[in-house]
C-alpha cells in the first residue's frame, strides 16, 4: 500500500517532466527512474574509489564518497518518511549530491579550480550538473541521464537558492558569479534558480551535513587523530559521548565509539524532524511551490543545533581535516593532479584516445574543459596510474 504524502511533498505525477520527453514506466514513478539511474551511472560507481577524508591506502574502512553517499541516503530517506515526503526523489537527491567531486576530496577540487581560472572555474556542483546533463552517456536519445526537473532542482540548490529575486548570485556564489555549467544550462532549461528547492531536496541536504559531522568524527577517531576525551567539551559530540558512557561505559573503544557516533546522529535527526514539524505547523505549506517560495528552509537544524553543528565543524577542521596526516597526503595529491592537468593541456596526445579526439577539435577554453572533465571523473586510483605511466615515478603516498 502507497503512503500517504504531505500536501506540501513533491508529487512524481505532477513532475514537470524532462528536458527530452520520454514515455511514462508502468511500474516505476518519474523518481524512482531518476534514482535507478543515478545509481547505474558510471559517475557513481567511481565514488567507490573517491576520498572523503582519508586516502584509500589509509585504510579499508575509512569513508569514500560512495559509502558518504549511502549513509546520506538512508538519513535522508528517515527525514522524508518522517515528514511524508517522497522518499525516492530524497534518496535520488541524496545518491547523486557528490557525483561531482573530484578525486583526493577538496584538494582536488581546489587544484582544478586554480587551473581553471582562465576557462571558467571548477566547483563540485557545478560538475555534478554536468555529469547528469551531459557527461554521462549511456542512451541512445540523449546526453547525460535525462533526470526529472524536480532532481536537477534539487542537485543545484543542494545549499539553498543561487541568485536572488533581482537576479544576483548569492551565498558561496555571491564574490565568484555562477558557474559556467549552471549558466549554460539554465539557458535552456530554467531551474528557478531564486527559489528554495523543496523539502526533498532540503532533507537530502540536512542529510549531508548530519552525516559527514557524524562520520568524518567516527573515521577521526578510528585514525588516532582524535581521542573520545577530547570531544568532552563539544556541546553535540560531548552529550553523545556523555550518553554512551552512562549506558556503555565498560564497552571497549570500538562500541564506545559506535555508541557515541549514533548518538550525535539521533540527536540531529532528531532535531531536524522536531524544528520542521514546528515550521510546518508554523507555515502551513499547502503545495511544493508554497515551500519553494517560503523564503526559508522548511527542513533544517533549529538555531542552536545549528550552532552545535558549527562548533563541531570548526573542531573537525582543526583537528582532522588540517591535522598534518591528512595535509601531507593531500600535497601529495594536489601535485599528481597538478601534474596530470599540465601534462594534458602541453601535450593532448597523452589524453586516452576516445578524449583526445574530441579534445584536440577544440578551442583553448573548451579543451581545457575536456581535461578538467577528465581529471575531475578520476578514481584516486586511476590519478595514480595516469601519473604513473605519465612520469614514469611511483606517486604512492608515504
Amino acid at each position: 500500500m502507497s503512503r500517504q504524502l504531505a500536501p506540501y511533498a513533491a508529487n512524481a505525477a505532477q513532475s514537470r517532466g524532462r528536458l527530452v520527453p520520454e514515455a511514462e514506466d508502468g511500474l516505476r514513478t518519474a523518481f524512482q527512474r531518476d534514482r535507478d539511474r543515478i545509481v547505474h551511472a558510471t559517475a557513481f560507481r567511481r565514488l567507490m574509489h573517491k576520498t572523503q577524508v582519508f586516502i584509500a591506502h589509509d585504510g579499508d574502512h575509512f569513508r569514500t564518497r560512495l559509502t558518504h553517499s549511502l549513509e546520506v541516503a538512508q538519513i535522508a530517506r528517515t527525514l522524508a518518511r518522517a515528514l511524508d515526503l517522497d522518499e525516492d526523489l530524497t534518496e535520488a537527491l541524496a545518491l547523486a549530491h557528490d557525483l561531482g567531486h573530484t578525486p583526493f576530496g577538496h584538494m582536488g577540487e581546489e587544484v582544478l579550480n586554480e587551473r581553471m581560472k582562465d576557462h571558467g572555474g571548477f566547483e563540485h556542483n557545478a560538475q555534478t550538473l554536468r555529469i547528469v546533463t551531459r557527461l554521462e552517456r549511456r542512451y541512445a536519445g540523449f546526453d547525460g541521464l535525462n533526470l526529472t526537473w524536480e532532481t536537477l532542482e534539487g542537485l543545484v540548490k543542494h545549499n539553498g537558492p543561487l541568485l536572488d529575486r533581482q537576479g544576483w548570485p548569492i551565498g558561496k556564489y555571491r564574490n565568484s558569479g555562477l558557474p559556467l555549467a549552471i549558466r549554460q544550462y539554465v539557458r535552456r532549461h530554467d531551474l528557478e534558480l531564486s527559489t528554495w528547492p523543496s523539502a526533498e531536496a532540503q532533507a537530502a541536504a540536512v542529510a549531508d551535513d548530519i552525516a559527514y559531522n557524524a562520520h568524518d568524527i567516527d573515521d577521526g577517531l578510528r585514525a588516532g587523530l582524535i581521542e573520545l576525551i577530547d570531544l568532552g567539551d563539544l556541546p553535540l559530540a560531548g552529550a553523545a559521548l556523555e550518553s554512551a558512557l552512562r549506558a556503555a561505559g565498560d564497552a571497549d573503544k570500538p562500541r564506545l565509539i559506535h555508541e557515541t557516533v549514533r548518538r550525535m546522529i539521533a540527536m540531529m535527526v532528531g532535531d531536524v524532524l522536531e524544528r520542521s514539524r514546528r515550521n510546518i505547523e508554523r507555515h502551513e505549506p499547502q503545495s511544493v511551490d508554497d515551500v519553494r517560495r517560503l523564503g526559508e528552509a522548511l527542513v533544517r537544524f533549529s538555531d542552536q543545533m545549528a550552532e552545535n553543528v558549527r562548533v563541531l565543524q570548526r573542531f573537525l577542521m582543526k583537528r582532522v581535516y588540517r591535522h598534518e596526516k591528512v595535509m601531507d597526503s593531500m600535497r601529495r595529491a594536489q601535485k599528481i593532479l597538478a601534474d596530470l592537468f599540465d601534462a594534458y593541456m602541453d601535450d593532448p596526445r597523452r589524453l586516452p584516445d576516445d578524449w583526445r579526439e574530441v579534445a584536440m577539435t577544440r578551442p583553448e577554453s573548451e579543451f581545457a574543459r575536456q581535461v578538467c572533465d577528465f581529471i575531475a571523473g578520476m578514481t584516486d586510483r586511476y590519478a595514480l596510474l595516469q601519473h604513473r605511466k605519465l612520469f614514469d615515478l611511483d606517486p604512492r603516498f608515504r
